[in-house]
């Protein structure tokens, strides 16, 4: 971490110190501006003053003030260190940072350690501080754009690049925010749903005494547990409403957030909606936005997120293709132009119904007919095989893995249902 320790009397390596100031460094990044060290103490502070409180020398679960005191004191080291650290050229921006991490400190707490008032505030505080998400990414190119405004053209295009990489560094900052945030939500939701389910007895038994039931009595054990889930989430309507509803929107705006900074930096790459998409898994039952979403439709966003994502992502690319600038629409017919598109535009469409199929299915669960599924299968072959664009390709591929894949699935259920029958 290098905290600014004076290193008097000790001897310093000549080739060390060039090592860090290369000519070769210099004529390829150019004249790098040094950071301060003393931002590293902030950030060891941050953490003796975590371990303090995860060990109970600072008593944070039963004192009130101390809570909101160690909340407020790790979101200034913590803001003061990312802005210095990561945020140097934009002293303006500070006081927006700090007040961001502050605001976030202070809602992951008091969730994780709720006093009387802070089911009350909480909600506030989240709001406030995804109200600084948009100021503070304007204010970053605004202010100093005009900084700048009289400068030559090689010195704006530097400036920039340099506000392009601190708002994309923002992006990051409020996307790691919102995906802890969303985290702390459905760990605190998972255990108060466990506590309910608890108190009416509806929990599953050891695996050695429900094996000695009947399988009726299984069965209706099995139905009284998952009807657990629908009983507590109208309990926390009137308890806790705000924490599902704050959690879905913290994921979705997590979720966006890194599609924006994947188009941005990677122009819009396949593989990374693979790794996104597992980000709606955080996403809770409430009473407003997602009323009819469950537990048995977890995996439905995950999914219709990858089929709308690389749909979305194929037609861009057969536009982009076919979009020869500002010169319109290069779609003479019999032309290669409009061949490609055609022939993409069909092959694409071929993909579609083990994409729709799927998607029903890890929504209700209803068995289709293992006619239609292999009648829908041999569609992806001509995807996979004739298309120009790799997204297409990837759609058949991944169309006949749903479709092997909602096969398989469909079978365990019916061989589980006629085990009870």
């Amino acid at each position: 971490m290098q905290p600014p320790i004076r290193l008097s009397w000790v001897y310093r390596s000549e080739l060390i110190a060039a090592a860090h100031f290369s000519d070769d460094d210099t004529s390829i990044y150019g004249f790098v501006a040094s950071k301060p060290t003393w931002p590293s103490w902030l950030l060891l502070t941050t953490v003796v003053l975590t371990l303090a409180a995860v060990t109970s020398i600072i008593p944070v679960k039963y004192v009130v003030e101390l809570r909101a005191l160690y909340a407020v004191a790790i979101g200034i080291t913590l803001g003061i260190y990312i802005s210095v650290q990561y945020f140097f050229q934009a002293a303006v921006l500070y006081p927006l940072l700090v007040a961001t991490i502050v605001s976030a400190a202070v809602f992951v707490v008091f969730t994780h350690l709720p006093s009387e008032s802070s089911t009350r505030v909480l909600p506030w505080v989240f709001s406030f501080m995804v109200s600084l998400l948009p100021v503070t990414y304007l204010l970053e190119g605004q202010l100093r754009a005009r900084s700048f405004a009289d400068g030559d053209e090689a010195e704006k295009f530097t400036n920039m690049l340099a506000i392009e990489g601190a708002r994309m560094s923002l992006l990051g900052l409020y996307a790691a925010i919102f995906m802890i945030i969303a985290l702390e939500i459905k760990f605190e939701l998972a255990l108060l749903l466990r506590e309910k389910a608890a108190d009416r007895g509806l929990t599953h038994g050891p695996p050695s005494r429900s094996s000695a039931f009947p399988p009726k009595a299984r069965l209706l054990q099995q139905r009284r547990a998952h009807a657990a889930p629908t009983f507590t989430i109208k309990r926390l309507a009137a308890e806790a409403a705000w924490m599902p509803a704050i959690g879905n929107v913290s994921t979705v705006l997590c979720f966006i957030i890194c599609l924006i900074l994947n188009i941005t930096l990677t122009g819009g790459s396949n593989r990374a909606i693979f790794f996104l998409a597992p980000i709606l898994l955080l996403l809770n039952q409430d009473s407003d936005i997602f009323a009819g979403f469950g537990d048995r439709q977890r995996y439905f966003p995950v999914t219709v997120s990858i089929s709308g994502y690389l749909l979305l992502t194929a037609l861009y690319r057969i536009w982009e293709e076919t979009w020869p600038g500002s010169g319109g629409w290069a779609l003479d017919i019999g032309g290669p132009g409009w061949l490609f598109a055609v022939k993409n535009v069909a092959l694409l469409v071929l993909t579609l119904p083990n994409h729709i199929l799927f998607n029903r299915f890890m929504w209700d669960y209803v068995r289709q007919t293992d006619a239609k599924l292999l009648l829908t299968l041999p569609l992806n072959l001509p995807s996979i095989l004739m298309t120009d664009i790799l997204t297409i390709r990837v759609l058949g591929l991944l169309g006949a893995m749903y479709s092997l894949a909602q096969y398989l699935i469909s079978r365990r259920i019916r061989i589980a249902g006629m085990r009870y029958i």
